[in-house]
């Protein structure tokens, strides 16, 4: 193996998880003009944002496991493809259906991306610089679902919602052919059978959950009895019987006797509080930013959290560098206490905001993410044998992803019980301003339509001057709730990163402890 060979593969895997990640959230800044454009339904919305996460979160697991089996190189090939051909249909839809569908299509191929990209690299890199290695390449994950409101929000206001897709297509075929041509199979590929069950169950159970918790936030699951428990329970029923199988199989989808290992186990469990503590964080400072409380822009909201990609950028690597030298414990601990000031910080938001009164509470939580994703993915790596890396790998990333989705399903569930489901509709949906324009308008037709009856003209007016009235203390009513949601919201995130510190600090996060479970295994 070249000394070149191992930044090749840290090149084209970043910039796969980039471009998987970057259109996680790049849709988000579309939205208004999508509904608008092809007049997407409520429930269609939803599974436009949350069914890529979902679909990818439940699948990540298997192509970890056929990574292993088939090739790791072979298999993120073919995600490239996928993900490529999915952007070129988005980009064609005409309907929310088929948008949601192409999505999903995109959403497999990304799977495939992420599922990968960590083995990929921890076969490349020798172990004193993988920290460094996939920090560079664990923050494109959050860079890209950061950056991509950026591009979002300036691609849709002069291009067209269309174009947020088109940027993806040539960008996947180079990537395509360059990860083809240069990249090489260095782990150990295991001919087995395949675990069908173990599949099916964990993929159809953790979908029920996820579904049951986001979709019962939106109370759309009350005609089902028990509505959202009823989906939980059974999704938690086959996480059970997935456990079963596992055990009982000869050639299981995963090892469970990986999570007897203090690194991994620990890693995992932080990495999921991690991700519900911000998975909301993006999409609903969006709504914020852009919603009747501040009024920007897409791109001025995406220039206000710039400061968290900065950051995470800035602060990644270096952690991931440290890290190497002197273990992930006390690095990864640092970062989570980082990001858990800055939420605390946020609970304060106000209506209104400046750049400079929100920049150091972003900053804060950026350069937290930045700091302990690079140190505690290093560690889990580090912790497995080889031939295991790829299901290793698609562990931790499921675990970000199903952390990421139920986030965004607690963040709405905290919002419908601090205020009706019509104020949180107002807020995402923009429908408090369209009625207080409606109310206006309907002010001025009615005093046209009765010029001729001076005491009906007055009386309309009057009537309708309390319409509006009423209408402006709704819209405040709306926003104080809002406002009082999101400081739950960010409490909430803000304790769950100072839980994530225990999990990390009782798993191995030295360089000794990591050889000790690598021989051990």
């Amino acid at each position: 193996m070249t000394i070149n060979y191992k930044w090749t593969a840290l090149s084209n895997t970043t910039i796969g998880t980039l471009m998987a990640s970057l259109d996680t959230n790049i849709i988000i800044i579309a939205l208004p003009t999508i509904v608008s454009d092809i007049h997407v339904s409520l429930l269609t919305l939803v599974w436009i944002v949350l069914g890529y996460s979902l679909v990818t979160a439940s699948i990540l697991l298997n192509l970890g496991r056929l990574s292993d089996m088939l090739g790791r190189v072979k298999l993120y090939n073919i995600g490239f493809i996928i993900f490529t051909i999915g952007s070129a249909l988005c980009s064609l839809s005409q309907t929310g259906e088929q948008l949601l569908l192409f999505r999903i299509v995109q959403s497999l191929g990304a799977a495939f991306l992420f599922s990968n990209s960590a083995a990929i690299i921890t076969d490349a890199f020798p172990e004193n610089e993988r920290g460094e290695a996939l920090g560079i390449n664990q923050i494109s994950i959050v860079v890209g679902s950061v950056m991509g409101l950026i591009f979002g929000g300036f691609l849709t206001s002069y291009l067209g919602w269309r174009s947020i897709f088109w940027i993806n297509i040539p960008i996947g075929v180079f990537a395509t052919i360059w990860s083809h041509s240069k990249l090489r199979e260095l782990g150990t590929i295991k001919k087995e059978q395949i675990d069908w069950i173990g599949n099916a169950t964990l993929a159809v159970g953790l979908s029920l959950i996820l579904v049951g918790i986001t979709f019962g936030s939106f109370q759309i699951l009350n005609s089902i009895p028990f509505g959202m428990y009823s989906f939980i329970i059974v999704g938690l029923s086959l996480i059970g019987l997935f456990v079963f199988v596992e055990r009982n199989v000869i050639k299981p989808m995963i090892d469970l006797s990986l999570f007897r290992i203090s690194s991994f186990l620990g890693g995992n469990i932080a990495i999921f509080f991690n991700a519900i503590a911000r998975g909301a964080f993006i999409l609903i400072m969006t709504f914020y930013l852009q919603g009747p409380t501040m009024k920007l822009s897409p791109l001025e909201a995406g220039i206000y959290l710039l400061p968290v990609s900065i950051a995470l950028s800035i602060f990644g690597p270096f952690s991931g560098w440290i890290s190497d030298r002197y273990g992930s414990r006390v690095i990864s601990s640092i970062g989570l206490f980082i990001s858990a000031i800055g939420f605390f910080m946020l609970t304060s938001l106000g209506t209104k905001s400046t750049f400079i009164e929100t920049l150091l509470p972003l900053a804060m939580i950026g350069a937290g993410m930045g700091i302990f994703a690079s140190p505690n993915r290093a560690s889990i790596m580090n912790s497995v044998p080889r031939y295991q890396r790829g299901v290793a790998a698609g562990t931790s990333t499921m675990f970000v992803l199903s952390g990421s989705t139920l986030s965004v399903g607690l963040a709405f569930l905290i919002m419908s019980h601090t205020m009706p489901l019509n104020y949180i509709e107002s807020i995402f949906l923009g429908t408090t301003e369209i009625t207080t324009k409606d109310s206006i308008k309907s002010n001025n037709n009615s005093n046209n339509n009765n010029n001729t009856n001076n005491q009906n003209q007055i009386k309309n007016r009057n009537h309708n001057n309390v319409k509006i009235t009423m209408t402006l203390l709704h819209s405040t009513t709306v926003i104080n709730n809002f406002l009082s949601s999101l400081h739950y919201v960010f409490l909430l995130s803000a304790m769950l990163m100072l839980i994530s510190i225990i999990p990390v600090c009782i798993s191995a996060g030295n360089k000794r402890d990591n050889h000790h479970n690598i021989k051990s295994n």
